[in-house]
């Protein structure tokens, strides 16, 4: 059984630090704040990117099922730390760029708006694996939209 602090914890972490409880477009938040932390911390740094995508989704994993537990919902609108993931995993190995970030952010927020196939078959999955599933495949989607952008114009 968790105490109140792991509650708590599980809360700030899902919620990235609370953005999910704004009342006007959580996931849109969260996936701003991944582009702010794309542009101001991680800057091109392939090695800071590749592990904080790859913790954050460890911890996702982790968490979102005891998450969705406390807020009593499937993928609950507090949760959002699978669209600051998502966000991070489409700009994943491009060249460090304010063009490149911005464009993977609205077309992160389209893929995970429109859900096109198979995300929508990774959204109706259960638990963890459902809600962090489909955004890392949204990710997975901008970023290839972005190498293949990336190459066309190179």
């Amino acid at each position: 059984m968790c105490t109140r602090a792991g509650f708590n914890l599980i809360k700030l972490l899902s919620s990235v630090f609370y953005l999910g409880y704004s009342k006007f477009l959580p996931g849109t938040l969260a996936s701003l704040a991944a582009f702010f932390a794309y542009i101001f911390f991680i800057r091109g740094n392939t090695a800071a990117h590749l592990s904080s995508v790859l913790i954050i989704t460890s911890l996702g994993f982790l968490i979102t099922d005891k998450a969705e537990e406390l807020f009593r919902s499937k993928d609950a609108r507090e949760i959002v730390i699978d669209d600051f993931n998502g966000m991070l995993a489409g700009l994943l190995f491009l060249p460090y760029s304010l063009s490149f970030g911005l464009l993977g952010f609205i077309l992160f927020r389209i893929m995970d708006g429109l859900k096109p196939y198979p995300i929508c078959k990774i959204d109706k999955l259960k638990g963890g694996i459902g809600v962090m599933g489909d955004d890392l495949m949204a990710g997975l989607f901008v970023n290839i939209i972005l190498q293949l952008l990336r190459r066309l114009i190179v």
